[in-house]
């Protein structure tokens, strides 16, 4: 049952609003009942509960704004890939270029679809499964480093990893020590996250001197001066000669297209942030759900053995390896690191029977639907079997998007796949992790779908 407007505003004249045919709702404005309970509303649960009592498209104000939350695959593919010429980043995300500046995550329209064309040759298939070599290297080394019984924080561990292996093979750059530098400025931008794209006026709080926010100002220099460093190295270099280096084509592009030095280092920043944040958060996810499922774990187990028979994985082995991936995919869907999308509609649109302004917020969420039991059946359940070929045949289109959907979808998609895998595969012949039962696992929705206070587990041989 469609609800009527409440009023008349600039953004609603009068004849705008006879047109248009809202989906139910909560009643009350989320901004006004956050501020009346003095009480912040968790995303996932404010999405849950709209799942829960609404359907698949529920509708509620936040102040003056019109807000869409869309649960299910037909609504969502009809905003995200059937509309989506009508559609350009939501506001919190356009947030993120404090952090992103006009990188490809933030960029709209045209200036997207320029860097897209830019980047897109380094994630081509045939590019990619040249760093295959690297990616096994350096998960080796990491392997050969652990003992039996240490204890490590594996969401850290993860990330360090992922960090150097985007230098390595994106952007031929052996990071260093500076990777912990850059991880640690990375964990002071997200623990402010959540607040650079909700408050308002966050330009000027951001100016005010000894506020918890100014760590987000000291990292994100922090950030900058550390890419800087990497393009004024790789300039001094010299282009890559196997054609294979992401910055290399980047800076060609910056001289077709006239990009601004502070354009290369925001795209820079883009595929740093996307290129590694988001796999090691899967990876992370992946351990400790393996941990909780000796039987998986075990089928994992023998693939590999009896696979590689030993030796290291390499990109001709990924064919074969098909449960592991599978396994990845269950994580995926249990606990994707991105883990919501939204966009901003600039002209009137409908979806099935309602009718929405210009200017109405459309929100979905991977974390939600992915739970729905229409979809998975016994959702809560880690079972990789969900994504053998005949059951994602089976599968409505859309009901799974772990790395988005439309022409936004992530670009290094087949880049994650391949370093999970293979990530995944060198460390399991050797190790299993052991999660800490003391640690409380909470899930937190920031940028990503991180651990909150990491993911200690212990390792154990095999």
């Amino acid at each position: 049952m469609a609800i009527e407007l409440e009023a008349t505003s600039k953004a609603e004249p009068a004849n705008e609003k006879a047109r248009l045919h809202l989906p139910p709702g909560p009643g009350a404005n989320l901004l006004v009942s956050t501020l009346k309970q003095k009480k912040w509303v968790a995303p996932i649960a404010h999405f849950t509960h709209l799942a829960a009592d609404y359907g698949d498209i529920a509708h509620y104000k936040l102040g003056r704004r019109h807000i869409l939350f869309l649960n299910h695959p037909g609504y969502l593919r009809e905003v995200f890939v059937v509309q989506h010429a009508n559609f350009i980043k939501e506001r919190t995300q356009q947030r993120a270029k404090l952090l992103l500046g006009e990188g490809m995550i933030t960029a709209d329209k045209a200036r997207h679809k320029e860097q897209r064309q830019a980047a897109a040759p380094a994630f081509h298939r045939q590019k990619i499964d040249a760093h295959a070599e690297e990616i096994v290297r350096r998960t080796a080394a990491l392997r050969d480093q652990w003992r039996a019984g240490e204890a490590h924080d594996i969401h850290r561990e993860m990330m360090t990893l992922g960090l150097g292996i985007i230098g390595a093979t994106i952007f031929r750059t052996d990071l260093g020590e500076e990777i912990h530098a850059l991880n640690r400025a990375m964990a002071d931008i997200m623990n402010v996250y959540n607040a650079i794209v909700l408050l308002p006026g966050i330009r000027l709080l951001l100016q005010v001197p000894f506020t918890p926010l100014r760590k987000f100002v000291h990292a994100r220099r922090q950030l900058h001066e550390a890419v800087d460093r990497l393009i004024t190295e790789h300039r001094r270099r010299g282009p890559d000669p196997s054609g294979t280096d992401l910055l290399t084509m980047l800076l060609e592009s910056q001289k077709s297209c006239g990009w601004s030095d502070e354009h290369v280092r925001d795209q820079v920043i883009t595929v740093i942030l996307a290129g590694y944040e988001t796999t090691a958060i899967a990876l992370t996810w992946t351990w400790y759900l393996l941990s909780q499922n000796a039987e998986a774990e075990a089928r994992m187990h023998e693939e590999l053995d009896r696979v590689l028979n030993r030796r290291l994985p390499g990109y001709h082995d990924l064919p074969l390896l098909r449960y592991t991936e599978m396994v990845m995919a269950e994580a995926l869907r249990l606990y994707p690191p991105a883990w919501a999308m939204g966009r901003l509609a600039l002209n009137e649109f409908q979806v099935g029977e309602f009718r929405m302004a210009a200017g109405t917020t459309v929100l979905g969420s991977q974390y939600i639907l992915h739970r729905d039991a229409r979809f998975f059946p016994d959702p809560l359940r880690f079972d990789p079997e969900r994504h053998t070929p005949e059951a994602k045949a089976a599968r409505i289109k859309g009901a799974y998007f772990p790395f988005g959907m439309g022409p936004r979808q992530c670009i290094g998609e087949a880049f994650a796949w391949m370093e999970g895998v293979l990530v995944l595969a060198t460390l399991a012949q050797r190790w299993k992790l052991r999660h800490n039962d003391r640690h409380k696992v909470v899930a937190e929705p920031l940028f990503t779908l991180r651990p909150k206070d990491g993911m200690p587990m212990r390792v154990e041989g095999r």
